[in-house]
């Protein structure tokens, strides 16, 4: 009965909403339109917000609402259990103003649980008329406090290695098939943008054939340099705005986001060199200052508090079959090195201290029947960073430095896996994207060097409309086999999107059983993998 009244609600919301959502898709003609004498000058003093809504970190009473105006205003937001708006409540949003890029967002709170909700936002003008932007709306459910049946959605690396919104394949159409498949939310995890990946107006083949046309450069020319200012990695954020795949995608899925490198510039930590690309005297540490702010700007999370304000991981409680453990593995890493030090240390850190604390801490607190680990970096799969220039040993990216024993960055990931089984916390799965293709991963102490913990999945996928690459080789450490993976043919990297090889997961879980089904699918949705795991047994396949 649920489901048929989700549907019907969906259905006229959608019917009431077709203009709206019309207007959305001629956004270059909007932005034109505004600088054209003709105008009034009571619709030349209107705000205008065609870059659309985002919605994010849902739970069962409270919800970030973001959108973003092209001048000085205030975001105004209301919303309602009914499609057609009534007994809405108005809920005045905070000034969205030249030092957030005119970016602004509303964290409702008081909402009822399990409930369809319809939202629309506007930006009122700060001229004497109070003139108002033309309403967006949204629509999503909010986390139920009883069991239901549960559907989201991950992956990862959007708008990469130069691939932008090609018009002529439909842009980003990836983000349509993930709407089609109504998530409850979508968790992206991370390479939200390439702020190092500059493009071109057309990409060629080696015959000089045009096979990609990156659209709205005229708008976004920020995008055809890397970003190093403040301005530059807004301009990243908003450039993925244009296409309307994600402004439709945006606005009815919940989302939560993670970040991984690209974010800033490609595997960055504190002793990144950065190349001949960037000014002389820019450093790691400043281009990472102006990323971080753009991205808690553009990203439609939860700020956490003053005490640090600019942290990502957190936990997202989703009723009482789930709950999302999201983690950043970029902000407190040491140097990227060779990773082979023989104790933990200070050159070692990868999650940090005070997140491993945390995540223990929140582990052993939950009640949920699954606990998802949202990571922005795979464990098992090797991710290196070119060779160190002294000792020209391969530098590691991620966790893992190959076949062998726990060393270097493994160690953190040891104590979690070991707490993991000690702590008795059944029903761990990791989801992870960053390495530009899709695989599904089962790890078994009995085929690992490293003994001291219980079985367990991770599922890879990605990308979202970037090159395609892989597939990457296996460390043994932690005794991971490869059940599925769908990447480029041997020797070719950096397929463009049209290629098709653009993935995203999809995980069902079933409220009678508890079981839950992890799928694969294609830039078209169409299913490739399907892995359905029972509860209570460690993540155990079915058979």
């Amino acid at each position: 009965m649920d489901n048929i009244r989700h549907r019907r609600s969906r259905r006229t919301f959608i019917q009431q909403s077709v203009l709206g959502t019309a207007s959305l898709t001629g956004l270059a003609g909007i932005l034109h339109s505004r600088r054209a004498p003709a105008q009034v000058v009571a619709d030349a003093e209107r705000p205008l917000a065609p870059w659309g809504m985002q919605i994010g970190d849902v739970c069962a009473d409270r919800a970030i609402i973001w959108s973003r105006a092209d001048v000085a205003s205030r975001l105004m937001v209301e919303w309602s259990c009914h499609s057609d708006f009534r007994d809405a409540r108005r809920v005045r949003g905070p000034y969205a103003l030249e030092s957030s890029d005119f970016t602004a967002r509303v964290d409702l709170t008081g909402l009822p649980s399990d409930e369809e909700l319809f939202v629309r936002t506007y930006f009122e003008g700060l001229e004497s008329t109070h003139a108002s932007s033309e309403p967006l709306v949204g629509h999503f459910r909010t986390a139920p406090q009883r069991r239901r049946d549960v559907r989201f959605l991950w992956s990862g690396d959007t708008a990469g290695q130069g691939w932008g919104i090609d018009l002529g394949m439909g842009g980003m159409r990836i983000y349509e098939s993930m709407r089609l498949t109504r998530p409850d939310f979508f968790i992206h995890c991370g390479d939200t943008i390439y702020a190092d990946g500059p493009m071109q107006p057309e990409v060629l083949d080696g015959d000089g054939n045009v096979i990609w046309q990156n659209a709205f450069l005229d708008e976004v020319p920020e995008k055809l340099h890397v970003a190093q200012t403040l301005n530059d990695y807004r301009r990243n954020h908003l450039y993925n705005r244009y296409d309307a795949n994600v402004r439709a995608f945006s606005a009815e899925v919940p989302q939560i986001w993670q970040w991984d490198d690209h974010e800033v510039t490609n595997n960055w930590s504190d002793s990144k060199v950065l190349d001949g690309r960037y000014d002389p005297d820019t450093t790691v540490q400043r281009l990472a200052a102006n990323a971080t702010r753009a991205f808690l700007e553009y990203a439609p999370l939860r700020w956490h508090s003053l005490v640090e304000s600019e942290r990502v991981y957190r936990t997202i409680p989703y009723g009482p079959d789930l709950e999302v453990f999201v983690l950043d593995m970029r902000s407190y890493r040491g140097p990227n090195g060779c990773n082979v030090q023989p104790e933990p240390g200070p050159e070692t850190a990868f999650l940090g201290r005070k997140q491993i604390d945390w995540l223990k801490q929140r582990l052993r607190a939950s009640n949920a029947t699954w606990k998802v680990i949202a990571a922005d970096m795979p464990i098992g799969l090797i991710v290196g960073d070119g060779r160190d220039p002294e000792t020209g040993c391969a530098r590691a990216e991620n966790s893992s430095n190959g076949d062998g024993p726990v060393l270097g960055r493994e160690f953190e990931i040891a104590e979690v896996l070991r707490f993991i089984k000690h702590a008795h916390i059944d029903n761990v799965v990791w989801v992870t994207a960053d390495v530009h293709y899709c695989a599904a991963h089962y790890y078994d102490p009995k085929l690992a060097q490293y003994h001291d913990f219980e079985p367990f999945w991770e599922f890879v996928a990605g990308p979202l409309n970037a090159g395609s690459f892989g597939p990457n080789r296996l460390d043994n450490t932690f005794g991971p086999t490869v059940v599925f993976q769908d990447a480029p043919p041997p020797g070719q990297s950096n397929l463009p999107p049209n290629y098709g090889l653009q993935f995203f997961g999809q995980v069902d879980i079933e409220r009678r059983s508890k079981n839950m089904t992890v799928s694969l699918k294609n830039i078209d949705g169409t299913e490739i993998f399907s892995q359905t795991l029972e509860p209570g047994r460690r993540g155990r396949r079915r058979r």
